[in-house]
């Protein structure tokens, strides 16, 4: 066996280390659209598909990251809700028992999710008013 021949069985194309491109993705526009795909595509330098495949990817790479965002606020504001709660109790001058700590523990994790979609919400609410105001 020559020791070439992985080289002549890749296919035209193919990058050396990099998985093979088989999969398509198909969508249909209209002239105009495609006329304003194209135009970007020769500006940017590149082919139609090579800049298309680099938008959709950067899209699913975004949409995969806003949702690990997500989740990243919902422990951010489960913090806010905890020390709030448990600071309030100390700078008082009280002392919080077991049974008061593991409660304020149980009400943080049943209301961190709701709290965070609301401030969310406040803050999109925020930006229209700051756009159409």
């Amino acid at each position: 066996m020559p020791v070439n021949q992985i080289d002549a069985i890749r296919k035209k194309g193919a990058v050396r280390g990099r998985e093979s491109r088989d999969k398509s993705l198909n969508t249909k526009l209209t002239t105009a659209e495609l006329a304003a795909v194209e135009a970007v595509a020769e500006a940017d330098g590149r082919a139609v598909g090579e800049w298309v495949r680099e938008i959709v990817l950067k899209a699913a790479r975004s949409a995969s990251a806003d949702l690990g965002s997500e989740q990243l606020l919902t422990e951010i504001v489960g913090l806010q809700l905890f020390l709030t709660n448990a600071l309030s109790s100390v700078v008082c001058g009280e002392r919080m028992s077991t049974e008061q700590y593991q409660e304020l523990m149980r009400n943080v994790r049943a209301n961190k999710r709701r709290a965070a979609r609301d401030a969310i919400a406040q803050y999109l609410a925020e930006n229209k008013e700051e756009r159409h105001g």
